[in-house]
């Protein structure tokens, strides 16, 4: 008996006991056009387009709490200098160390930064003997550190040592 085709949406082949259907390939390739409803993604496709959004996701935030550590270290090291500087103004123009940080408000600092590690204004002064110059009177607070003790992952060093 001789294969028949019937036209319509689908095409299909009647053989004896057995109907079988044409895939839309060979239809693509015969010049016909797939349905909607099979133009679509498959589930294992949009699984990996997932799974690759996510892995990048990850390696992206990674990357961006490195950033902030960073940014966070860069202003650490700058309150440090500008602290620094200010005390040594102070002791030049005083002829005396300041005995708290808060007697560099205003006049050499505008504010008390904060640190920038423990988000306070925590910082742990180092009070010495040293005199800058002979006509200092009296010593007081020569150099601050942070109080963090935690370790910095680029430089190895603790917070508190810099």
């Amino acid at each position: 008996m001789e294969p028949s085709i019937q036209t319509g949406e689908r095409i299909w082949i009647g053989l004896p006991m057995k109907r079988m259907q044409i895939s839309n390939s060979l239809l693509a390739t015969a010049g016909h056009k797939p349905r909607a409803k099979d133009r679509g993604f498959t589930l294992i496709e949009l699984m990996v387009v997932m799974a690759i959004i996510m892995i990048l996701i990850g390696i992206a935030a990674g990357m961006y709490q490195r950033n902030i550590q960073r940014a966070r270290e860069a202003v650490l090291k700058q309150d440090l200098q500008e602290m620094r500087k200010a005390i040594d103004n102070y002791t030049m123009d005083k002829q005396a160390a300041p005995q708290s940080l808060d007697d560099l408000v205003p006049q050499y600092l505008r504010i008390l930064p904060v640190d920038p590690i423990t988000n306070n204004k925590d910082w742990t002064p180092v009070v010495d003997s040293v005199v800058l110059t002979p006509d200092q009177a009296s010593s007081g607070i020569t150099d601050v550190h942070s109080s963090s003790e935690r370790v910095s992952p680029f430089e190895n060093t603790p917070y508190n040592t810099w």
